[in-house]
């Protein structure tokens, strides 16, 4: 079973298939232990593929994983990390702006006791508007709902121990809340500042569209972090301004009987807004007994102790 695990998702990159093997290569040439490098086809139309079988004859090392349709680069990456055998497992994108030569940094770092090692682009070689803006409103976003205090969560650049894989699953575009995910399972965390680089080859796959399905995420990331033991809380809280309306509208309704004409007060519909309010709320409720009773069977095996390591 070898050390290390480099695991690299590529889509349509068929010309940076070869300077990313050479170059990682290059960056592990002094590392003592052993190590493979799987690089992942996310469903490529041109001949990324082709590409990295021929890295694969080339060198034992490498080793390639093709997917049968493109499914976004989180799912790609997850695939990566199940056919990972190493210890420890870094990931980088595949476009050559992450510099393989921070890997033996970020893994030197877990050995001082963390679980993961984010990578930091201080000096990100991004556009402004596009990318720089954007990816700084997202992380402002993700430490304030999270209260993870990662400066970088969307860096693919991170160093990982095998035991905190086992332990988070990932889907949609939540490969930039790995961090968040990792603490809510306990896993020590930390960051370094990494190089960045601007595109050499290619497109970039990514645009200011994602910033919905980035908002969408969040959402969702927010409520497994924070009610994911108790759902029921969760629908609750999310029930209390319903039953705020609801008591505004009978308010009203009350006002309305005592200060108007008899006729009119009939027809205000005050009554039936606080119900229909009344009713959304109860119905949050029972969704919410209904998550607990769902997930009552699921507890008695669910893994939720912290990552330990012993030290002796």
């Amino acid at each position: 079973m070898p050390d290390l695990s480099v695991v690299a998702p590529l889509y349509n990159e068929s010309e940076n298939v070869q300077p990313l093997v050479d170059w990682i290569l290059e960056a592990l040439s002094t590392y003592q232990g052993t190590y493979e490098i799987i690089l992942v086809d996310d469903g490529s139309r041109d001949d990324t593929w082709s590409r990295i079988a021929g890295a694969a004859l080339a060198h034992p090392q490498v080793h390639g994983l093709r997917l049968g349709r493109n499914v976004g680069q989180t799912a790609a990456m997850m695939a990566g990390f199940d056919h990972a055998r190493g210890r420890v497992v870094v990931s980088l994108d595949g476009d050559l702006q992450n510099d393989p030569r921070d890997i033996p940094m970020l893994v030197a770092k877990l050995d001082e006791g963390y679980d993961l090692v984010c990578g930091w682009r201080q000096r990100r070689q991004d556009k402004l508007i596009l990318r720089k803006v954007p990816s700084w409103v997202a992380n402002r976003l993700i430490r304030r709902l999270t209260g993870v205090p990662i400066t970088d969560n969307g860096c693919s650049l991170k160093a990982y121990r095998r035991e905190l894989l086992d332990r988070i699953s990932l889907y949609a575009e939540q490969h930039r809340f790995i961090p968040a995910l990792s603490a809510s399972v306990g896993a020590r965390i930390t960051e370094l500042p990494v190089r960045h680089h601007a595109r050499r080859f290619g497109e970039s796959k990514y645009g200011i569209s994602r910033t919905v399905k980035v908002l969408v995420d969040l959402v969702t990331l927010k409520m497994i972090t924070t009610f994911r033991s108790r759902p029921l809380v969760g629908f609750a809280v999310a029930s209390v301004p319903m039953v705020c309306a609801a008591a505004i509208f009978l308010m009203l309704w009350g006002y309305a009987a005592t200060h108007f004409p008899p006729l009119k007060a009939n027809a205000v519909v005050f009554p039936g807004a606080a119900l229909l309010w009344l009713a959304a709320a109860f119905y949050l409720t029972m969704l919410g007994l209904v998550a607990e009773v769902a997930l009552s069977s699921e507890r008695e095996s669910a893994r939720e102790t912290p990552t330990a390591r012993e030290v002796r």
